[in-house]
């Protein structure tokens, strides 16, 4: 490793068993980003002290900068401020500081300190404390070998409140600059598409910005990074918005949600799903965001055949002759759904989310959507043969795509389904 590394060593059995998905390495990876910096090395064990120490002896001295997280805690099994410690070559001492952190931290909860809550107070000799605003394990610096080692606790949202503090100090320690980041996030089309469209392109791509994805579901990140803002960063984002405009839903955070809300909010419109397949998912994703009860009126979940004929007026002779999983259904949800809660705009789905319950006409991942208004309804059968838990995403992540195109006046269908054989 390069003398200006900054390597991560991430500890807990409950990461080794998959018990604990590992979300902060990609947290303090993006915050290290924003100084230009990256992660060169990222190793993740147990709580196992042999392995734990080689790592530190090997890791120490190498790396200019290592991020310990985890290990910190009141328990037997958090080992950190022991092993680090030892790498020093220092005894554990009470730090005045963070045994101060932990008492104000009890008092605050009405409970009175033992040894288990103090032992988080028990510091390599030497270290100075890194703020926890969150919790009651204090986080510490500390130099061995030449590397600077920063401790910071396992729980993210703890983790997420101490990142700032520790930038500063890598910052401090090796310097760093800010880099100039523009995040587009799209639904609708996949990083083979946009990168063929981009190859295909005639503008020129400067060297002096990266274009970089990072995919998920329901949405994927188009990312430019330079060193700096510049016409050249300009010039990218205008070629990304012209070959990819309509599936572009936002910048920086915004979700298909929150970017639908925000139309339905500049319009002063309201929404209303009817769900069967999907289980009541589009509902869901719209009320998670802030400040949906301004442009959500109501979610119907109608499972069964039954409740679609007496809670949204489904025909009980188009559920037995067309089935639940047809056009003149769908149609009818959305029209119940608009009568029942007065909303200017909705979406109905029907399909076959599987495993089973699929048939040649109709195989698994068959959908039928309907969205639009009592004056303006588009349909849409497509086939989505995966798993059910994507096949759901997928659908509700469509519904709200489609009813955000509808109100601005887009073209009808993404990338993604226009592609498809309907």
């Amino acid at each position: 490793m390069k003398p200006q590394d900054i390597a991560l060593l991430l500890t807990g059995d409950e990461l080794m068993s998959g018990d604990t998905v590992d979300s902060n390495s990609a947290m303090i990876a993006q915050s290290l980003a924003a100084f230009g910096h990256t992660v060169t090395e990222k190793i993740t064990l147990g709580d196992d002290r042999t392995r734990l120490v080689c790592a530190l002896q090997r890791t120490a001295g190498n790396a200019r900068i290592l991020i310990m997280n985890g290990g910190l805690g009141p328990t037997q099994d958090d080992l950190t401020a022991e092993l680090v410690a030892a790498a020093a070559g220092v005894e554990l001492v009470l730090h005045p500081e963070a045994e101060g952190h932990v008492r104000d931290w009890c008092a605050e909860r009405s409970i009175e300190p033992n040894d288990a809550n103090l032992k988080q107070a028990w510091l390599p000799e030497g270290a100075v404390i890194v703020h926890n605003p969150r919790g009651s394990a204090v986080g510490f610096a500390l130099e061995v070998s030449g590397t600077l080692i920063l401790t910071t606790p396992g729980v993210p949202s703890e983790l997420r409140a101490m990142l700032p503090e520790v930038c500063d100090r890598i910052v401090a320690a090796i310097g760093g600059g800010q880099t100039h980041r523009v995040r587009l996030q799209t639904f609708g089309i996949g990083e083979s598409t946009i990168q063929a469209l981009i190859d295909h392109d005639d503008a020129p791509w400067p060297d002096s910005v990266v274009l970089g994805y990072r995919a998920g579901m329901p949405q994927l990140e188009m990312k430019l990074t330079a060193a700096s803002a510049s016409p050249e960063v300009d010039h990218c984002r205008q070629t990304l918005e012209r070959l990819f405009g309509d599936h572009i839903i936002g910048e920086d955070d915004v979700t298909l949600a929150g970017a639908l809300q925000q139309v339905l909010r500049d319009q002063g419109k309201k929404m209303v799903t009817a769900e069967s397949c999907t289980g009541g998912l589009i509902a869901s994703m719209m009320t998670a965001e802030p400040g949906s009860s301004a442009v959500f009126e109501a979610g119907f979940v109608t499972y069964a055949n039954s409740i679609k004929h007496s809670v949204l007026g489904v025909s009980e002779a188009s559920l037995e002759t067309d089935g639940a999983v047809s056009e003149t259904v769908v149609e009818q949800m959305l029209a119940g759904a608009l009568a029942e809660s007065g909303a200017d705009i909705g979406i109905a789905v029907s399909g076959v989310a599987g495993p089973d319950g699929g048939s040649e006409e109709k195989p698994v991942g068959t959908v039928w959507l309907a969205w639009g208004t009592k004056n303006e309804v588009h349909t849409l059968q497509t086939v989505l043969p995966t798993d059910r838990v994507m096949f759901q995403k997928l659908v509700a992540a469509a519904g709200l795509d489609l009813i955000r195109r509808q109100l601005l006046g887009l073209p009808k269908l993404p990338h993604y389904f226009s592609r498809r054989a309907i």
